[in-house]
C-alpha cells in the first residue's frame, strides 16, 4: 500500500488539505494530526457509524462528536490509529479486490483469528500485522 493509496482512504488531497505521495509526508501530517474529516471518509468507505469509529480508533464518542463538529484535528496518537486502519483497509482492497468485500471482510469473524473480527485486531501494531499476514496469505491462495 502506498503512502497516496493510504490518502486516497483517508478522503485525498480534498479532506487531506494537499497531495500526499510519500511516506515522509504522510508521517508528518500525522504529527500534525489528521483533519477530524477523515474519519468521515474513512467511516464510509468501512460503513462504520462515528460510535464503531470511536471505539475502534480509541476516541471517546463525545471527544469524537466534538471534533467532527468543530472541524479540528486528531491527535497525532489518534492520526496513527486512524492511518493504520486506513492502510489495512487499503491492503485488504488490493488484495480481495473489491472495496465492499475488503470492509464486510475485515468486519467478519475470521478463523484464522481463531473466530474474531479482524478489525478488533487493528488497534495493535501486532494485530495488524496477524491482519495483514492473512491478507498476504490470501492474495497467494494460501489455506488460512
Amino acid at each position: 500500500m502506498t503512502s497516496a493509496g493510504i490518502a486516497e482512504v483517508l478522503g485525498g488531497r480534498r479532506v487531506l488539505g494537499r497531495s500526499i505521495r510519500t511516506f515522509a509526508e504522510l508521517a508528518e501530517l500525522i504529527r500534525k494530526g489528521l483533519p477530524s474529516d477523515a474519519l468521515i471518509a474513512l467511516g464510509e468507505k468501512l460503513d462504520l457509524k462515528n460510535a464503531a469509529l470511536s471505539e475502534k480508533l480509541g476516541i471517546r464518542p463525545r471527544t469524537l462528536t466534538r471534533r467532527l463538529s468543530r472541524h479540528s484535528r486528531l491527535t497525532a496518537a489518534e492520526s496513527d490509529r486512524t492511518v493504520r486502519l486506513a492502510r489495512v483497509y487499503g491492503i485488504a482492497v488490493e488484495m480481495i479486490g473489491n472495496a465492499d468485500k475488503a470492509a464486510e471482510w475485515l468486519r467478519t469473524p475470521n478463523r484464522a483469528l481463531a473466530g474474531a473480527v479482524p478489525i478488533d485486531q487493528l488497534d495493535t501494531d501486532l494485530g495488524s500485522r496477524e491482519v495483514e499476514n492473512i491478507l498476504g496469505r490470501i492474495a497467494y491462495g494460501v489455506y488460512s
